[in-house]
């Protein structure tokens, strides 16, 4: 009797490959450079990689739902200007109301986003290129194009992203604990199949009930939030708030969506390839250094990752879809 062996996804092959391609990059660089896999070195990788992480999985919701959110940054770096500001107002409020705060501002933010997108059916990259330059204009009203420094934030604040617990910072601890969140959740609850199914085929996801525009606003909702609080994060890691924080860090999460497997055109994707998506590109930052690469070098490479992940992405799908699109429920 024959046995039946039993075949893995196009995911699941695809994060294989992926993780492969990482673990080969990693050993690599280790040969060159053994320092390179110590532990407290991955754990520095693992730190610098965390708020990436975070923000991709929150962009990759919106991907999955044919959208895209170009104001990610700077919904980031709002509401960790606002965090801040809070924190030298009121000293002696401590870490809870900030990520509070930090939390409820950005879901607003992405909630608006979602809502011109649902609402008004306006394209999502046009919706979010406007908000984009919006938040930083209210960025720059606020502080009056103050910085506000570390003299300026109490220790509790600053200290929440560096305290450590078995070897690991908070950031990393965060990260890990989002990641994990992401990957049960999206295999698992019945809000995730509608995510996919609006992405997939809207056409078949309305005729079995699932309101589109309402699936889009939930994900650009929730990326709010989680920028949001990636906004306080952010700025207690770096203990400095001004209006140019993360600038065109937008793009780092969406090449970390594209290279994880996440389909531009929605409906495909998986959080555990978008984890992975992430780690390479902080191979690739951590790496490229070590070999004397300069910066702008590093520019140029980064590019060509993006654009070969998104050929890839197009070749393995069909759809014709773009995200000037305006979304049809």
């Amino acid at each position: 009797m024959n046995k039946v062996t039993p075949r893995l996804s196009e995911g699941a092959r695809r994060d294989l490959s992926l993780g492969a391609l990482a673990l080969g990059m990693c050993a690599a660089v280790t040969f060159a450079f053994p320092g390179f896999a110590s532990p407290a070195n991955l754990a520095g990788l693992l730190d610098d990689t965390a708020l990436l992480i975070m923000l991709a999985l929150g962009q990759m919701l919106v991907i999955l739902v044919r959208g895209i959110d170009l104001s990610i940054a700077a919904n980031l770096a709002l509401c960790g200007m606002l965090a801040a500001l809070f924190n030298r107002a009121l000293p002696d409020a401590g870490v809870l109301p900030v990520l509070v705060l930090s939390l409820a501002s950005g879901a607003m933010l992405g909630a608006l986003n979602g809502l011109l997108v649902w609402k008004l059916a306006l394209p999502p990259i046009v919706v979010t290129l406007g908000t984009m330059s919006v938040y930083r204009g209210v960025i720059y009203l606020l502080s009056r194009g103050a910085w506000v420094n570390e003299n300026e934030m109490t220790r509790a604040f600053l200290g929440f992203t560096r305290a450590t617990f078995l070897g690991l910072s908070t950031l990393s601890w965060l990260a890990l604990g989002f990641a994990a969140a992401f990957i049960f959740g999206l295999r698992r609850l019945r809000m995730a199949r509608g995510l996919y199914a609006a992405g997939g085929n809207p056409e078949a996801a309305a005729y079995a009930g699932i309101d589109t525009g309402r699936m889009q606003f939930i994900a650009y909702t929730v990326c709010g939030a989680i920028a949001g609080l990636c906004g306080y994060l952010w700025v207690a890691r770096f203990a400095v708030a001004y209006t140019d924080i993360a600038l065109g860090f937008e793009l780092q999460v969406i090449a970390a969506c594209l290279i994880g497997g996440v389909a531009i055109a929605g409906g495909k994707g998986s959080a555990l390839g978008v984890v992975i998506g992430c780690l390479f590109i902080g191979i690739i930052r951590s790496s490229l250094p070590l070999v004397g690469i300069s910066a702008f070098w590093q520019m140029f490479i980064n590019g060509v990752v993006i654009l070969l992940a998104v050929l890839l992405s197009a070749r393995s799908r069909v759809h014709n879809r773009a995200i000037l699109e305006v979304p049809r429920a």
